[in-house]
């Protein structure tokens, strides 16, 4: 086992543009001053989950649903190693992590939309109730998704924080991906930039 790189610069630009866009909307959401930087923040989360989508498929080996979207056998027994404090080693997203990138997808950019519709005065009460219902369910999730990533961290002796920074992780030689993506990167950005620019215009 050796440092390998895993996670290409879509897959590590894209987690820490949601993590950014998400906590500045959290924190600007019943600000009317800030109206406008709290719907431009969700855009970039919506923007990310959206190109997160295609990406899925025809990323790197690590960034595609089919590595690591798994079936209820495969996450009953990770969950059952997890609890004996032994869960198995993935060198890109385990089970119970791969479930929790979909539900921060799926929930992204169903946030995001019911956000631009009301933020756009497309929807009444209750389309202000769903976006707040959506928002509050993503962070519960991604409290999970922490608790997950620190016990992963803990039990592997790796931190999980720092290969979302760096793209490095333990593994085989042969198990590295061979390029980074920066060109799909700076497509990401463009598409980022673009609809942020749009719903600030």
């Amino acid at each position: 086992m050796q440092k390998i790189l895993v996670w290409d610069w879509p897959v590590r630009l894209g987690h820490w543009l949601m993590v950014g866009g998400f906590i500045i909307a959290w924190l600007t959401a019943e600000s009317e001053t800030f109206r406008l930087v709290h719907a431009v923040s969700g855009g970039i989360v919506l923007a990310v989950a959206t190109f997160r989508l295609p990406w899925g498929f025809i990323g790197s080996r690590y960034a595609r649903f089919v590595d690591f979207v798994r079936g209820p056998t495969a996450l009953k027994a990770y969950a059952a190693g997890l609890l004996k404090l032994e869960p198995a080693h993935h060198v890109g997203h385990n089970p119970a992590g791969g479930w929790a990138i979909i539900l921060l997808l799926g929930l992204g950019i169903l946030t995001g939309l019911a956000g631009w519709a009301n933020y756009n005065d497309l929807g009444r009460n209750w389309l202000e109730e769903l976006h707040e219902g959506l928002a509050a369910t993503m962070l519960t999730v991604i409290i999970i998704h922490l608790i997950g990533v620190a016990s992963g961290s803990l039990l592997h002796g790796e931190n999980l924080v720092r290969t979302m920074i760096t793209g490095f992780k333990s593994g085989l030689p042969e198990q590295a991906i061979p390029s980074a993506r920066p060109i799909a990167a700076a497509l990401l950005l463009i598409w980022v930039a673009a609809a942020s620019w749009w719903i600030a215009n």
